[in-house]
């Protein structure tokens, strides 16, 4: 019975996604949403209630390790990774078998890149946080398409942003006009927000054609506008971006990781798109 209602659960999801968003991509992975929608009512696109045994492939990806002070450890050893009674785990440890792989920290990360991505709409993420020195969980946004170019031209929405024991997290956006040409107040391009995380909260942007709207469990928090007059760096989020969900360790803003507070992990219930 459940796979039968999950089956039509997908059916009437598919339905709806084509009244309201053109896919396109090689994938048809692409969800941009209709123009004139702006002011109606949000439906439901695409969704992850992380309900199987194993991570779904043809909606994720485990983020491979990098160079930059987010994804230094990240890695796609299972023991960074579980999914049980319907959550995501995603670990920051202490690495099990350095012979393997010297890094002394491993973290798990999923991103949707090449197979999920959209312009305009509503995205909510319902999750808890772990708290221990140097973590910092991540739920953010990176362009599919890299229409303008070379990272920071594309731009960043950073939904949520968690360091260390702190009762509030980031919400902010970045780019070139607010990395390079150093625009960060005109407009404000980050707000903060508190919260208890070791409760589960939900997370989430909605986004415009002229501005994103930042919200925890469904309160809006902080507001990035399309401004006029200014470089036209301002505003790359007029492009489909694709979602990241880490649990990071280490880093100059986060500071030093504290090997004693590990293993540490955000819970994901479920990750929920609306157009």
């Amino acid at each position: 019975m459940k796979k039968i209602l999950m089956v039509l659960l997908s059916t009437v999801t598919a339905l709806t996604a084509c009244k309201v968003t053109e896919r396109s991509g090689p994938k048809n992975h692409i969800y941009v949403q209709k123009k004139g929608r702006e002011n109606k009512d949000w439906k439901l696109v695409w969704q992850d209630d992380f309900n199987g045994k194993s991570l779904d492939t043809t909606k994720w990806t485990r983020i491979p390790p990098g160079r930059s002070a987010w994804d230094t450890h990240m890695s796609s050893n299972d023991a960074c990774y579980r999914l049980d009674n319907g959550l995501l785990y995603l670990r920051g440890i202490i690495n099990p078998d350095t012979t393997v792989d010297k890094r002394p920290y491993l973290t798990g990360g999923i991103w949707s890149k090449g197979k999920f991505a959209f312009q305009y709409g509503r995205i909510e993420i319902r999750a808890k946080l772990e708290c221990a020195g140097g973590a910092w969980p991540a739920m953010w946004m990176l362009a599919e398409l890299d229409k303008y170019g070379k990272y920071p031209r594309n731009g960043e929405i950073d939904i949520m942003e968690h360091l260390n024991r702190d009762s509030i997290i980031y919400q902010t956006t970045h780019s070139y006009y607010t990395l390079d040409l150093k625009q960060t107040e005109h407009p404000p391009h980050f707000g903060t927000a508190k919260l208890n995380p070791l409760e589960f909260n939900t997370f989430g942007i909605s986004w415009y054609p002229d501005k994103i709207v930042f919200q925890v469990n469904g309160h809006d928090t902080f507001t990035y506008p399309r401004i006029t007059g200014v470089n036209a760096s301002q505003w790359p989020y007029d492009q489909p971006f694709f979602i990241l969900i880490d649990q990071q360790l280490g880093g100059n803003w986060v500071g030093k990781i504290n090997p004693a507070d590990l293993p540490v992990q955000m819970i994901v219930d479920w990750v929920k798109v609306y157009q």
